[in-house]
């Protein structure tokens, strides 16, 4: 069976806090997709022990400058300037943000957590709490450690795994991107990118690595074909279709998996999205 790597998206640095490890991290989040992805593939069928996934690249741990027992739940109103710049940046995009027009940061970042809770429910707070700081992070500059080693870290997957297809998930599509377009010597044959924000302006596109040229990203040269895949309400794939900012991008896919869950690799894995680009790559 062909092997596949996963790249995991944000909120995972619990992973590493529970299993003190990346490597720990890492293998409890591949059995976990092994599940997402039986279920969207067999349409639901009882799962057996099947192995679909051999490494889930884990750089989660990279994004963080604290120790694990020093974790603490993330807050909008008390995030760092870095991240509530890209809390504004990314509230631009987003529908109904026009109506925070003229708040100071601080006052906007406030009326924000209250309009997600209202809108979206806890997990939209929630998510917005883990994908600031990370995206902060990662982008805290171009030769930026967690960014350089984040890169490193899937690439080291990548090329330990030689797998035919990298399905990765939300801030994991950046750093897959990333990642294979700064190892040339890296290829597959299916990059699935779940919901991405790699042309979100302002906060990700203008400051990806190789930087677009007149407005366009590109496919990454080790890639034969590149699927997206985003949910209709996904807030951190804004906007959701690539064609138009990507070069290279074969299909865009629009799903409708949760309202209120619009976001979880696993909803985007058993919903069935993948199924007809992944089910070929596992024939024996």
């Amino acid at each position: 069976m062909a092997t596949i790597v996963g790249v995991h998206g944000i909120g995972k640095y619990r992973y590493f806090t529970a299993a003190g490890t990346a490597r720990g991290a890492s293998e409890a989040m591949r059995v976990k997709w092994d599940r997402y992805l039986h279920a969207g593939l067999s349409g639901g069928a009882r799962y057996t022990g099947q192995s679909y996934v051999s490494e889930v690249a884990y750089y989660a741990h990279l994004l963080r400058a604290d120790a694990p027992a020093a974790a603490a739940k993330r807050d909008l109103r008390k995030m760092d300037a870095a991240s509530q710049l890209v809390l504004a940046d990314w509230m631009k995009q987003m529908s109904g943000a026009g109506a925070f027009a003229g708040e100071t940061l601080t006052g906007l970042i406030h009326r924000f957590a209250e309009w997600l809770l209202l809108r979206l429910g806890p997990q939209a707070k929630d998510f917005a709490e883990d994908f600031c700081p990370e995206v902060a992070a990662y982008f805290a500059g171009t030769a930026a450690a967690a960014r350089v080693r984040s890169r490193e870290a899937v690439a080291d997957a990548i090329r330990r795994n030689r797998p035919k297809v990298v399905i990765a998930h939300s801030l994991g599509s950046v750093v897959a991107y990333e990642a294979l377009w700064a190892h040339p010597e890296l290829s597959v044959d299916l990059l699935i990118t779940l919901g991405s924000p790699l042309a979100m302006r302002g906060v990700v596109f203008e400051r990806l690595q190789p930087l677009p040229v007149s407005g366009r990203g590109k496919c990454p040269r080790g890639v034969r074909r590149w699927v997206n895949i985003a949910d209709k309400d996904d807030i951190a794939a804004i906007p959701g279709a690539l064609q138009k900012w990507f070069d290279g991008v074969a299909l865009d896919t629009k799903v409708n998996i949760d309202w209120a869950d619009f976001h979880t690799v696993r909803n985007y894995l058993s919903c069935g999205a993948v199924k007809d680009h992944v089910a070929p790559f596992l024939k024996a």
